[in-house]
């Protein structure tokens, strides 16, 4: 009995040493994983300078190539502007929020780019001139309008630029739908214009989101693409293969009548199918929908970065490669492999803000288009504080 007992208690033993150290061991190994977690928990923090990687797209002949922010290959320019009918005008929807003003005064939430600290209100109205900036210096006699709320507080007070007020919902919650009704308004007063006065020249509109860089002229789009009522952007991603923030409209009665009423058919999609996505993401399902709804409509071919046009509820559609008129790092198909030589809009989505007012300042001490892109292309992958 002494003996089994005495047994009894060595096999408890060597059974509580094997315990202690497996416990040790699983301990021991969860503390290294979560030492080595830090790169992925650094990539969804969003950090106050530039980081500077490694540029996609090496060894890619028709990419971009770069050693840190110098450029060894050089953009393509389209110098596109001789032989285009008429002249280019933006049109973008900002506006200023009550607490946005709120913040005037607020020093605790500043942040400082370059030589300049800018509260909540000075990021927004920034990126707003920076957004006026690289479009004067690529296109330097395009005009640029603002669509903003009646009581918004804006001024501007740049040469060839103009604000133009339209009454709606512009609350964060609602302004996605309140930029196509926007879009839409205008659109009517151009059409009323134009039925009272016939004008000398042709003025074409790109409606853009105020978070992109211009870099090259896109009169080429009018040029090469003659017979388009509307220009929509596209990438290879099946569930919202279209991207709002880039849509042309030629100027002429008919392309802008059929511009209004192809916005006005996403609208009623947007306002009936998606409106528990009005904040973000429904205008780009709505358009989706809209197209992709067409009968015979081939989606296949946006998985190629290749134009084309097709016919949509009898509006004229020509569909642009986001590859080149609306390039996300590092967003979007192929766009991990480097940036494209004949890239002609960058868009700074989401938390690339401050990344977007760093290469204007960049670019405005080189005066290096390319060398300004090789600053983007090596940040695009990380997230920034704005």
């Amino acid at each position: 009995m002494k003996i089994f007992s005495g047994w009894h208690r060595f096999v408890f033993g060597l059974a509580l040493i094997f315990l202690l150290t497996h416990l040790f061991s699983v301990r021991e190994l969860h503390t290294n994983s979560k030492m080595e977690e830090p790169p992925r928990k650094q990539l969804n923090k969003k950090l106050n300078h530039l980081v500077l990687g490694p540029a996609a797209g090496q060894g890619l002949s028709n990419r971009l190539q770069c050693q840190g922010t110098k450029a060894l290959n050089r953009i393509h320019s389209s110098n596109s502007r001789s032989g285009v009918d008429g002249s280019i005008t933006f049109v973008t929807v900002f506006t200023i929020y009550n607490s946005s003003l709120n913040d005037v005064d607020d020093k605790s939430s500043n942040t400082v780019v370059g030589n300049a600290s800018y509260n909540k209100f000075g990021r927004s109205t920034a990126l707003l001139n920076v957004f006026i900036n690289f479009i004067q210096v690529a296109m330097p006699q395009s005009k640029v309008i603002i669509l903003t709320d009646p009581v918004s507080d804006l001024s501007v007070l740049r040469n060839g630029v103009s604000l133009y007020p339209i009454e709606g919902e512009y609350s964060r919650d609602k302004l996605m739908l309140q930029r196509i009704r926007s879009y839409i308004t205008f659109l009517e007063t151009r059409l009323q214009n134009l039925s009272q006065k016939k004008p000398k020249n042709i003025t074409h509109y790109i409606f853009t989101d105020s978070d992109i860089a211009v870099v090259d002229d896109l009169g080429q789009i009018f040029r090469d693409h003659p017979n388009f009522h509307v220009a929509l952007t596209f990438r290879n991603n099946k569930a919202q293969p279209l991207n709002s923030g880039f849509i042309a409209v030629r100027g002429t009665p008919e392309a802008i009548l059929r511009a209004k009423l192809f916005l006005q058919e996403v609208l009623k999609v947007y306002s009936t199918k998606y409106r528990n996505a009005s904040r973000m993401l429904g205008d780009q399902l709505a358009l989706a929908w809209v197209v992709k709804s067409k009968p015979h409509f081939d989606a296949s071919r946006f998985g190629k970065a290749l134009a084309f046009s097709e016919d949509i509820g009898g509006t004229s559609v020509v569909f642009l490669p986001c590859s080149l008129y609306n390039w996300t790092p590092p967003e979007g198909a192929g766009q991990f492999h480097g940036m494209p030589l004949d890239a002609k809009v960058v868009h700074f989505k989401g938390s690339r803000k401050r990344l977007m007012l760093e290469s204007w300042n960049f670019y405005s001490s080189s005066l290096e288009v390319s060398d300004m892109l090789c600053l983007i292309l090596g940040s695009g992958r990380t997230k920034y504080d704005f």
